[in-house]
């Protein structure tokens, strides 16, 4: 028995050794959407520590053909990787090199939508990759790319699938990865801002054959728990939708608990036609995951009219509270707040009150008499109603007029939308925005990076009727983003259209409108007439548009939006004094901050060697047990790793574009590597398209 003993063992070690094998334990990999089912961006490897982190060195660039914004959080198993490209295409690279072993996708058709990645599925035998690409759910074998005949339509499931038929030409698709557990697939939706929207049903399909298994409804059906809180029959869809979950969820799978957050109704910014409290937008919901049954909810927004959806799944840890230890669920958002219960009854960790908020709003509203504080922790970004007059950027060439702007502001607490104009802070993309927070599961402390940027919420009074011509029809579905006379407002976002017809030609246009394109929604319910008369009135062509009269839109409303204006000075600056954007370090046993400092360089005033004064984010940090955060997000295009004990800065590189994603870590063959896809294009930065691995050397 000795001697067979001795035999074995270097067999045994050879056999590990060799190329064609590679052993991996279960934290080498980051197997889900941010590390894990609990959403918390976190790893237990520790070969980058704080002591090397510095030492660290590009180990591989993977390019695509295309390129653009990317927001995908890769996932690695085994020693493989798995991302999506800047146009919705699913790909498999060997993780220690970057070579590509497969790539799935039209570049030409999946343009619509930024997507933050893919989901893996196995049952120790097969394994498959989840992914959308437009409207459709597809299911790839995870080893060739292919399709998945047996899944729903030959590798492919409609989303509009189960819902009503009044749904089944509206506008649809996924950015964030579905959520796996066990055999079922949940997956979050993206639909349009405006009362056309799609209702937001949160569906569970089967991994395998892609059929519906259950289906809770976020505006409820009669008899069903909420449906008191919308008019009647609000479910029918008719003149409100929406409600969804955009941003992903968490699973405690132990006790097979899904954590769902909402976002608001639609229309976004007007709901005299939708009076109530409106459950479930705006909350964050507990089902059982196997069935979809509601276990309990709470709601951070009553009757929203702020686009203050639930930006990013919450995260799963475990606190300490009078000595007791407490499996808890943590919710960030928008308005800068966390919220924080138990995971199992829901009651808040710290108290919660209803403050009184102003409901002088706009005719035919009723604004919601209170809305919800967390009183502890404090705010992680700055609330409109603390700005002063004074509180402008000291960087500015027009502070005068920066200050009479916010005189003249609306500046409170939940303050409904006017003609005015009201200051949104933080704004519409947060404070807290879809990268989501990184979080210790055992201490008990969150890591979130903040946006400071301040926007303007203006509305404008509709003509409600059959509108007249092209330009009626643009102005109708058009004019709150690219502004009423296609002047556009690009330093917030949105481009001009005055000289599209110069670089564009219509059919581009009119798939652009089907599809929408980026973050802009498209339009799939619209009429081939109207999608025409708009499409020849943006190539200049000559028609007799003002003879024309479109039946009236439906679930037309009286006031909308001017659009998503950000509030900056003469130059593009921020308008706001900074900094303009912040990481925080949160104990959620205490409430209390451990330290907060400026994320990023505004790029401008970094070249006069004007530095920290942050700079918009978006895409979240990860975390690692040995100390490290590591982050990249920012505007400047740098890739950071911070100690997390302290906010120190041990290291920083420039990456080849800005990395609007969230990083993922891993380990193969005993060496580990930070990934992050870095596309740039948003907040006019260059475009980009690889994804870059670093290790030590």
């Amino acid at each position: 028995m000795k001697g067979k003993k001795r035999f074995f063992l270097p067999i045994l070690l050879l056999f590990i050794g060799i190329g064609a094998f590679t052993y991996h334990k279960p934290n080498e990999d980051w197997p889900e959407y941010l590390g894990g089912l609990d959403r918390n961006h976190f790893s237990t490897l520790n070969q980058i520590t704080l002591q090397n982190a510095s030492q660290l060195k590009l180990a591989w660039t993977y390019s695509m053909p295309d390129s653009g914004q990317m927001q995908s959080n890769p996932l690695v198993i085994k020693g493989i990787l798995y991302g999506i490209s800047s146009t919705v295409q699913a790909f498999a690279l060997d993780a220690s090199t970057g070579k590509e072993i497969w790539r799935f996708g039209d570049p030409l058709k999946h343009w619509s939508a930024t997507s933050r990645g893919v989901s893996f599925w196995t049952d120790g035998k097969e394994k498959r990759i989840l992914f959308t690409a437009g409207a459709n759910l597809w299911a790839l074998d995870a080893e060739t790319g292919k399709p998945k005949a047996d899944f729903g339509d030959h590798g492919k499931v409609d989303l509009h699938m189960g819902l009503p038929p009044i749904a089944q030409d509206k506008f649809i698709l996924s950015n964030t990865p579905g959520t796996i557990f066990e055999n079922l697939i949940i997956m979050p939706v993206r639909l349009s801002e405006g009362a056309d929207a799609a209702p937001g049903d949160i569906r569970a399909f089967d991994v395998r054959t892609g059929k519906l298994v259950w289906t809770f409804h976020t505006i409820p059906y009669p008899g069903e728990f909420g449906y008191n809180t919308w008019p009647k029959d609000a479910y029918k869809n008719e003149y409100v939708g929406a409600a969804n979950n955009w941003a992903g969820m968490a699973v405690d799978a132990k006790r097979g608990i899904l954590f769902v957050p909402t976002g608001s109704a639609g229309y976004d910014f007007w709901g005299g036609n939708r009076e109530g409290k409106n459950l479930f937008a705006n909350c964050l919901i507990a089902l059982n995951i196997r069935n979809g049954k509601r276990l309990w909810h709470f709601q951070t927004t009553h009757h929203d009219l702020w686009d203050r959806d639930l930006p990013a799944p919450p995260n799963l840890i475990t606190i300490t509270r009078h000595g007791k230890k407490i499996d808890a669920v943590a919710q960030i958002t928008k308005q800068g707040y966390v919220f924080i219960f138990d995971r199992v009854t829901g009651k808040p960790l710290f108290p919660i009150i209803e403050r009184k908020v102003s409901t002088n709003a706009l005719p035919g509203e009723k604004p919601w008499k209170t809305q919800p504080m967390p009183l502890m922790p404090a705010p992680f970004a700055r609330q409109s109603d603390q700005l002063k007059i004074t509180d402008i950027n000291p960087y500015s060439k027009n502070p005068a007029a920066l200050k009479k702007a916010i005189e003249q502001m609306k500046r409170g607490w939940y303050y409904p939308p006017t003609e005015t104009g009201t200051m949104i802070l933080p704004g519409f993309d947060g404070g807290g925005e879809w990268g989501g927070a990184g979080a210790d599961p055992e201490k008990g402390i969150i890591y979130i990076n903040s946006n400071e940027m301040a926007r303007t919420q203006t509305m404008k009074k509709e003509v409600v009727g059959k509108p007249k011509g092209a330009m009626g029809l643009y102005r109708t579905y058009c004019a709150s983003c690219h502004g009423e006379n296609l002047q556009g407002n690009p330093t917030s976002g949105y481009p001009a259209l005055t000289q599209i017809h110069k670089t564009r030609n219509k059919a581009f246009i009119q798939t652009m409108i089907s599809q929408g394109k980026g973050m802009m929604p498209g339009f799939p319910q619209m009429s081939p007439d109207i999608k025409d008369q708009i499409s020849s009135m943006l190539m200049k062509e000559t028609t007799n548009e003002k003879d024309i009269v479109f039946d009236q839109p439906k679930n037309q409303i009286p006031y909308k939006m001017t659009g998503y204006i950000k509030f900056l000075d003469s130059t593009g600056l921020p308008g706001i004094s900074p900094p303009w954007a912040t990481l925080n370090a949160i104990d959620l046993n205490t409430g209390k901050y451990l330290w907060k400092i400026p994320l990023g360089d505004e790029p401008e005033l970094a070249k006069r060697g004007i530095h920290d004064t942050g700079a918009e984010s978006y895409g979240g940090p990860i975390i690692t047990k040995n100390g490290l955060l590591i982050i990249g997000a920012a505007k400047d295009g740098k890739l950071r790793i911070y100690n997390r004990h302290t906010g120190k800065l041990i290291f920083a590189t420039q990456l080849p574009a800005a990395a609007f994603a969230t990083p993922s870590t891993y380990m193969v063959n005993g060496k580990q590597y930070i990934v992050i896809a870095c596309g740039g294009t948003k907040l006019g930065v260059p475009k980009g398209n690889s994804y870059v691995a670093y290790a030590l050397p």
